[in-house]
C-alpha cells in the first residue's frame, strides 16, 4: 500500500482510509461481524488510516472501530474521528461550540479507547458559531495532548481562511469524486498552496461509481441514500449511464470502476488520502488496489470525455439525511 506524508503534518499515511460511516447505521442495518473483518481486512491490505465520526450512530461506529483494532498498538494506527454534531429527538444540529466540541472529544476518546486522536476534525461548519472560539476550543485539545492535529470536513475557502486566523487548519475532509468536483475551482488550490492534508471524502459517490447499481436497484428504508436525490430521477439515470461508460474504459485498463474512480480521485496533486467505506471485507479487498493504478494522460482523456455527459449532483448534509 502507498503511503504519502499527509500536508505539513508528521502523519505518513495509506493513500486510502477506511471509513467507517457505514458502521453506525445510517447506511441501514450492520453485520458487527462483517464490519470487524472489514477492518481488520485493511490492516492485512497496509491500510493504516481511519477514519469516523461521533455523529455515526453517536458512538456506534467508534466502537465498532474500537472493536476491531483491538490488540494492534496505537502507534501503528493513525485515527482521525470528527465532533460538531449533536442530536436533539430526530433531528441533527450543527454544534461547533466549545463546550460541545469538549464533550464530543471525551466521548469519543472513551468510545475508541484511546488517549488521543491523530486528527479531530469539525464536521460541518456551524454558522451559530465564531470560528475563532472553535479554533480556539481545538488548539486547547492539541495543548493537552488529547489531539495530535486539526481539522475540518465540509469547509470552504473563506472559512479555511477564518479558522486560520486563530488556529492553523491541518487537514480538510471535502466531498470530492468523479460527479462532484466543485472544489477544484479554488478549494483545492488553496490547500496545495498551504500545504493543507486533502483527505476527500466520497470518491465512490456513495456507491454510485461502485458498479453495483441498476436502475431497479432497492434501497433499505433505512439507508440515507433512499431518500437521496443522488438515487432516483433524471440525474440518477443519467449517471447510471456514465458508469456503463466508465465500466468499459476500465476493462480496458483491467481494473475495476471503483478502482477507476478511487484513482482518478487520487491523481490530482491536492489530493493526499480517498477515504473509502466498506461493510464487508470484499469492498476494501476491491477498492485497496486502487492506490497503485497510475492513469495516464489518454485515460485521464477519455474519463474527461465520458464525463463530460455526467449530471454533476451535491451530497448529504445534516439536515438531509
Amino acid at each position: 500500500m502507498q503511503t504519502i506524508k499527509l500536508g505539513a503534518t508528521d502523519l505518513e499515511v495509506s493513500r486510502i482510509c477506511l471509513g467507517t460511516w457505514q458502521f453506525g447505521g445510517e447506511w441501514g442495518a450492520i453485520d458487527r461481524g462483517e464490519a470487524i473483518a472489514s477492518a481488520a481486512r485493511a490492516r492485512e491490505l497496509g491500510i493504516d488510516f481511519f477514519d469516523t465520526a461521533q455523529a455515526y450512530g453517536f458512538g456506534a461506529s467508534e466502537e465498532l472501530l474500537a472493536e476491531a483494532l483491538q490488540g494492534v498498538p496505537r502507534e501503528q494506527v493513525v485515527l482521525a474521528t470528527k465532533g460538531g454534531l449533536r442530536k436533539e429527538g430526530d433531528e441533527l444540529l450543527r454544534d461547533s461550540s466549545p463546550q460541545w466540541l469538549r464533550a464530543g472529544l471525551e466521548a469519543s476518546l472513551r468510545h475508541l479507547r484511546t488517549d488521543y486522536v491523530d486528527i479531530y476534525q469539525v464536521h460541518w461548519p456551524d454558522p451559530s458559531t465564531p470560528f475563532a472560539e472553535t479554533a480556539a476550543a481545538l488548539d486547547e485539545f492539541v495543548q493537552e495532548g488529547k489531539v495530535r492535529y486539526v481539522g475540518a470536513s465540509n469547509y470552504d475557502v473563506l472559512q479555511i481562511a477564518e479558522f486560520a486566523m486563530t488556529r492553523r487548519l491541518d487537514t480538510l475532509q471535502p466531498p470530492y469524486h468523479m460527479l462532484r468536483r466543485e472544489i477544484e475551482d479554488a478549494t483545492l488550490p488553496y490547500c496545495r498552496e498551504h500545504d493543507i492534508g486533502v483527505l476527500a471524502y466520497g470518491p465512490l459517490a456513495h456507491g454510485l461509481l461502485s458498479g453495483g447499481f441498476t436502475r431497479d436497484t432497492q434501497l433499505a428504508p433505512d439507508d440515507w441514500r433512499a431518500g437521496s436525490d443522488l438515487f432516483s430521477g433524471e440525474n440518477f439515470t443519467r449517471n447510471l449511464e456514465i458508469v456503463e461508460r466508465l465500466q468499459e474504459l476500465a476493462r480496458e485498463l483491467d481494473i475495476t470502476v471503483a478502482q477507476l474512480a478511487i484513482a482518478w480521485t487520487l491523481a490530482n496533486p491536492a489530493v493526499h488520502v480517498a477515504i473509502v467505506g466498506a461493510r464487508r471485507p470484499a469492498h476494501i479487498e476491491g477498492a485497496a488496489p486502487a492506490a497503485e493504478v497510475r492513469l495516464d494522460a489518454d485515460a485521464m482523456t477519455r474519463i474527461e470525455e465520458i464525463l463530460a455527459q455526467a449530471a454533476m449532483v451535491g451530497g448529504p448534509t445534516p439536515e438531509g439525511v
